[in-house]
């Protein structure tokens, strides 16, 4: 029996963080962190009408299981909200050809930020058109990549890079089309890591101190340089619009100047992206329809008060479309209770994957889920902190989260909203394996990224052939 008056109130018991309730039933989804079709049957967590059980036995794990008809509602929601915008997919979030294939199905354009993303975009046959290419330091390979295949837009990042693209335009004989990356001074509330517009940064030409301005003179100078407009990134992760906000009345002013000093009229305005979404019961995101609403409010305003018309807008989802969409699963390989000070305990679950497939924990102390997928339980929380194999002590899946107290190896564990920035900043590091993306849809299931072997990680070890 637990404690009347719960699990944290008994002598010597651990503290869960503020936001995270003890659960009357941790056999239960907590349903806003999961993808649309998650649910459990008798305990089994099924995704897209397939039992994670079904998906381990054939397809082991870890595994990253992406849910298609989540992903593409997510995509679908966005298009509707900013029907007035030009709505880039940020395939650094995530990517593959079936991706970039759903990608234009649903109608989205392209965000990709290296000549690798550039090269799942042609061979999935993506429009290079709807094609935009980001980076604060494009080689001039990846430049001459993008320019020969016709990507419609090139987001310039620095003084050298403008001139590197021109150069390569003339070469080639084409007028590449380009946007020029600012930053507007905003402190968006976020992990330092991942906020994108404040002064002391590598991204960007601050306004502030007339970098900005004055590379959009030297763009318009060159002849085979379309430029497009201004784009403004503040950071990822971000629920507060007032970040927004403060960021469009500032290009916005830039964008009112480039017109007044430069008699240049700029026909578009990229807004960036960094949409939070829920990973924990403690974020609370907006919806596509809301998000619309008060970013189009807010640009109708500023150029109301400059007397400007307004640009034609984009924006550059990428984790608030497949973060959801994903989860990863994990099989238990121990359970360890290790005494703490004060006579508390902590449990330690590790499982048989961890940093080399999220590194987000201990790179940004993000907070995850989780929950048990492969049986129901009836045995009372407690609290636990997941962990991976990897010889860090920083390798921490879930730092806190209740699960059932007889959690016990064999058993699986899924975590949710592991959709961006997951695989595709996954390593070897360890010499582990990456995993698997396994797609699942209407009771079937299908490889995307197959699980690396040890002749992958190997084959790149000439050491041997010398």
């Amino acid at each position: 029996m637990t404690h009347e008056a719960g699990w944290a109130h008994a002598p010597g018991a651990l503290r869960a963080p503020s936001w995270l309730r003890e659960p009357t039933d941790p056999n239960a989804l907590v349903a806003q962190l999961w993808s649309q079709t998650a649910h459990k049957h008798a305990g089994v967590l099924t995704v897209g009408g397939v039992s994670l059980t079904d998906l381990a036995a054939e397809h082991g794990s870890p595994a990253y299981v992406l849910d298609e008809a989540d992903f593409r509602a997510r995509a679908g929601a966005f298009r509707r909200a900013f029907a007035d915008y030009d709505v880039f997919y940020a395939g650094k979030a995530f990517l593959c050809t079936a991706v970039a294939h759903w990608v234009a199905e649903e109608g989205l354009n392209l965000d990709v930020c290296s000549g690798g993303e550039l090269a799942v975009a042609e061979r999935a046959g993506f429009d290079m058109a709807r094609v935009g290419f980001h980076g604060n330091n494009k080689s001039i390979a990846e430049i001459e990549q993008a320019v020969t295949l016709g990507v419609g837009r090139i987001i310039l990042d620095s003084l050298h890079e403008i001139e590197r693209v021109a150069e390569v335009a003339e070469r080639l004989g084409r007028t590449q089309s380009v946007m020029v990356r600012v930053t507007a001074g905003v402190e968006a509330h976020t992990h330092e890591y991942i906020a994108t517009a404040h002064e002391d940064q590598k991204f960007g030409f601050s306004i502030t101190n007339g970098d900005a301005l004055d590379a959009v003179r030297r763009v318009v100078e060159v002849p085979s340089l379309h430029l497009l407009g201004l784009h403004s990134h503040i950071g990822s992760q971000i629920f507060d619009s007032s970040g927004f906000e403060v960021a469009a009345r500032r290009v916005l002013a830039l964008h009112a100047r480039v017109s007044d000093e430069l008699g240049v009229t700029l026909p578009e305005m990229d807004l960036g992206g960094g949409f939070g979404i829920a990973y924990t019961t403690q974020d609370d995101p907006s919806d596509p329809a809301q998000l619309a609403i008060e970013m189009s409010k807010i640009v109708e305003h500023e150029c109301r008060g400059l007397g400007i018309a307004e640009p034609r807008l984009s924006i550059e989802p990428g984790r608030a479309i497949v973060g959801p969409a994903m989860c990863t699963l994990y099989e238990v390989g121990t359970v360890k209770e290790v005494a703490l000070d004060g006579g508390a305990t902590r449990t330690y679950v590790s499982v048989d994957g961890g940093m080399s497939d999220n590194i987000r924990t201990a790179l940004y102390d993000a907070d995850y889920s989780c929950t048990l997928a492969s049986r129901a339980s009836d045995a009372p929380p407690i609290l636990a902190r997941v962990v991976g194999k990897h010889c860090e002590a920083g390798d921490i899946v879930v730092k806190d989260e209740f699960l059932p107290g007889d959690v016990r190896p064999g058993d699986l564990l899924a975590v949710p909203g592991t959709g961006a920035y997951c695989r595709s900043m996954a390593s070897n590091y360890n010499h582990a394996l990456r995993p698997p993306v396994v797609a699942v849809l209407d009771g079937r299931s299908r490889v995307l990224v197959r699980r690396e072997t040890l002749d992958d990680l190997l084959s790149t070890d000439v050491g041997n052939d010398q």
